[in-house]
Formats: C-alpha cells, sequence, structure tokens
C-alpha cells in the first residue's frame, strides 16, 4: 500500500475533485464517517456543509484539508468492503478516527486506490497537526495495515516499479487540456510530496526529467511580478508546448507559496543526504571518466539523474543532480565546487567548449575600446606611416638602410643629469 497526504486549505476544492470523479461515474462513494445520513443520501452541499462547519470554529487555522489517497497493488482483489474497513483503520492510527471523513473508491488507474477527504479541526475548535505527518503517523499506519490485512508490501520491488512514475507523453496531451492536466497532475503528485528540494530550479530538474516544467514566465511579466505559475509540458527537445495550466487549477494547489512553504520544510532534510550524493560522485570520478557522456551513464547506474543547464549559446553553466534512491535534489556548487559544472568538465576534458571559447573570441572583438586608448593607437599609426614613407623613399635613391628602425621600436635616450659642483 502507498499512501500520499495532501494537505491545504480549500475543503471545497478537495471535495469538488471527488464528487466530480462520482458524477462521471469514474468513482463510488463507500463510506461517510461521523455524518448523519448514509453515503448514498447525502448531496453535495450537505458534505460540504458539515466539514465547513467545523472549520468556522477555528478561523485561525491557515491548513485545515486533509486529502489522502490509499494506492494497492494491481494483483490485489479487494472489496469495497476491505477498502472501507482499511480506511478506517487507517485514519484512526494518524489520529483522525474521531473526525468526519469521505472515502471514495476511483476506478480511473490501472491499481485499486481510495481517496479520503476530511478535516484537521475538531469538535472543541482545536486543530490536528499535519506537520510531517506523512513521515510518522502515515507512515507507521502502512506498515501496521499491510501486515493486518495481508496486503502487497510498498517496499517491495513489485510494488516499486507499479508505482514508478512515468514522464508525460506529450505528443498524447498537448492537443487537450483535460489530458495535460491530469497527466501533469500525476507527476506532481509523486515529485512535490516525495522529492526533497529547496528552490524552483532544484524541483524543476527533477520534473523535467517527467516532461513537466513549473514556469513562472518572464520577469518583466505580470504573471512573475504577482507571483503566479503555471505548469507546462515538455517534448523531446525540451521545448514547452500545449497549454499552460495555472497551479491553482489542480486540486493539491501547487501554488508558488505552497512551494516556497515546502522549500523551507525540505531544507535541513536535505542536509544528512548530502554526504551520501558526494561519496556515489566521488566514487565515480576516482577515475576520470574520459567523457561527459560517461560520467552521466555512471552515475544512472547509481539512480542518479544528471541535468545539465545550459544557455542560449548551448554553454553548459550549471549542473544539478537527482538522486532517486533518496529522492533528493542538488544544485552541485551547494554540494561542493569539485561537483559543480566548471570542475566536472575539467574532469571529463571539456574545460573549455569551442562554442565558448567563440564566444569569448567574440565579444573580445566586439568590445569598444576606450578613448584614451584609441588616442594611442591613433599616435602610434601616424607614427608608424611616417617611418615607413622615409624607408620607401631610402629604398628607392638607392640609400643603404641597414641601421633602420622603425620609430616606435627606438629606445629613449636617458637624459644626463647634470652634476652641481658645490
Amino acid at each position: 500500500m502507498v499512501a500520499r497526504i495532501n494537505t491545504s486549505k480549500s475543503i471545497s476544492k478537495a471535495l469538488n475533485y471527488n464528487e466530480e470523479k462520482l458524477r462521471k461515474g469514474k468513482a463510488e462513494i463507500l463510506s461517510a464517517s461521523g455524518f448523519l445520513k448514509d453515503p448514498e443520501k447525502l448531496n453535495f452541499y450537505d458534505k460540504l456543509n458539515h466539514f465547513e462547519r467545523l472549520i468556522s470554529l477555528n478561523d485561525r487555522a491557515v491548513t485545515n484539508t486533509l486529502h489522502v489517497s490509499l494506492n494497492f497493488d494491481p494483483s490485489e482483489q479487494l472489496s469495497n468492503e476491505k477498502l472501507a474497513a482499511i480506511s478506517d483503520r487507517y485514519m484512526e492510527q494518524i489520529g483522525f478516527g474521531q473526525q468526519p471523513y469521505l472515502v471514495y473508491r476511483h476506478h480511473d488507474a490501472g491499481h485499486p486506490h481510495i481517496h479520503i477527504v476530511s478535516t484537521n479541526i475538531q469538535k472543541d475548535g482545536k486543530r490536528i497537526s499535519m506537520h510531517n505527518m506523512g513521515r510518522n503517523q502515515s507512515e507507521k499506519a502502512r506498515k501496521d495495515i499491510e501486515k493486518e490485512f495481508g496486503l502487497v508490501r510498498a517496499d517491495s520491488k513489485k510494488t516499486s516499479d507499479t508505482f514508478k512514475v512515468l514522464p508525460v507523453n506529450a505528443s498524447k496531451v498537448i492537443y487537450g487540456k483535460s489530458e495535460t492536466k491530469r497527466a501533469i497532475a500525476n507527476v506532481l503528485m509523486v515529485v512535490l510530496n516525495q522529492y526533497k528540494y529547496n528552490s524552483l530550479p532544484e524541483l524543476n530538474a527533477a520534473l523535467k526529467l517527467y516532461n513537466v516544467v513549473a514556469d513562472r514566465g518572464s520577469e518583466d511579466s505580470r504573471m512573475f511580478q504577482q507571483k503566479g505559475l503555471t505548469y507546462r509540458v515538455l517534448d523531446e527537445n525540451g521545448n514547452k508546448v500545449g497549454t499552460p495550466i495555472k497551479a491553482s487549477a489542480f486540486y493539491m494547489k501547487p501554488t508558488l507559496a505552497y512551494l516556497e512553504k515546502k522549500f523551507d520544510e525540505n531544507e535541513p532534510l536535505k542536509i544528512p543526504l548530502k554526504k551520501k550524493l558526494k561519496a556515489t560522485i566521488d566514487w565515480q570520478l576516482n577515475k576520470p571518466p574520459t567523457n561527459l557522456a560517461a560520467f552521466i551513464k555512471a552515475l544512472e547506474k547509481e539512480n542518479i539523474s544528471t541535468v545539465l543547464r545550459t544557455g542560449r549559446d548551448g554553454v553548459i553553466y550549471g549542473i544539478t543532480y537527482v538522486d532517486h534512491k533518496n529522492k533528493t535534489v542538488f544544485n552541485g556548487s551547494d554540494i561542493g565546487k569539485p561537483y559543480s559544472a566548471k570542475a566536472i568538465l575539467e574532469k571529463c576534458g571539456l574545460a573549455v567548449s569551442p562554442m565558448k571559447e567563440a564566444g569569448q573570441m567574440k565579444n573580445l572583438k566586439e568590445k569598444p575600446t576606450p578613448i584614451h586608448e584609441q588616442k594611442k593607437e591613433l599616435v602610434f599609426e601616424k607614427r608608424t606611416k611616417i617611418d615607413t614613407h622615409a624607408h620607401v623613399l631610402a629604398l628607392a635613391e638607392n640609400k643603404p638602410t641597414p641601421d633602420y628602425i622603425p620609430h616606435q621600436l627606438k629606445k629613449r635616450k636617458r637624459k644626463k643629469r647634470k652634476r652641481i659642483s658645490l
């Protein structure tokens, strides 16, 4: 079993997501714990109003919504009754047993899975802390439930391969917004919750491996200035294709404000994992690789993806490492100078690329000469012309010129100082 937890400040969004699936026949409601009516007799407003009454008891809580998905191995044949029992056991173990919650079974994926919607605001107005719930309470509940109900373990190789996130197929999604949104959401569900990153470039390094990018737009755009964010699909060449989708359109609300909170949460979690990544890279650099491609391929065998950042001129200026084993993302220079793009290129015998060298030469030629240097060049040019002209006349008159020395190469005679006798 794999549990994925999302917390937000909008109960209506989480509820709408599941109710829309219900309306389209892609889901069914299994149970409504804490509600006065049977689940099949509840309409949308019955569900929403019940949650909102509790949420209104605490207007200081920014995060008030819990949205969990429990995913099971495709080989498992699970009845609705068993899934409802699993959801009750799970909610009890994470501390939400006394809270109202709704359980939906979805039928839009290749594996059995359920969604649970609840609130962390209690009857007395106090809130249940959801900080690090996925790592602490949820992880313990998962292991206990797997044993109790005889489920396939999430850490087994079979399940790991089953739930491995797949890259978005750009050719299939660029023509339809709904398909694009669903494909991007599948990637975000895994990357945002499982990987540890503490900047937008680091997050994008992981997302780009699955043909997705978080885009703020250009710095002078209105979206950038208002801290907006969209998600785009990338084609095989890394170009943005299809319709951009606002972050607020996804039910998990992966907005810039949400990501900035994740950056702060992830920063201390990354620190103990830096040494492991460093040791793996050191092992590969112990014997300098023959070229950059060999270095990248060697790290892939260690389950580490290398993402190169290049400028418009094709020059590599940055490198980011995505460690899939430990689910961490590090910029090369953050690990240390020996792991930066410049150092790695030097190790691989690519200290200066031909394109970079050509660019530097171009800049050197186009660089304007300072005024005082222009004056010196003008004087030098005039003197050279005079001396050359004199040399030509001497040759025409058959005069010997063995001692001819251009003016600019002549040594200046030092003036003798007069001694003053006392």
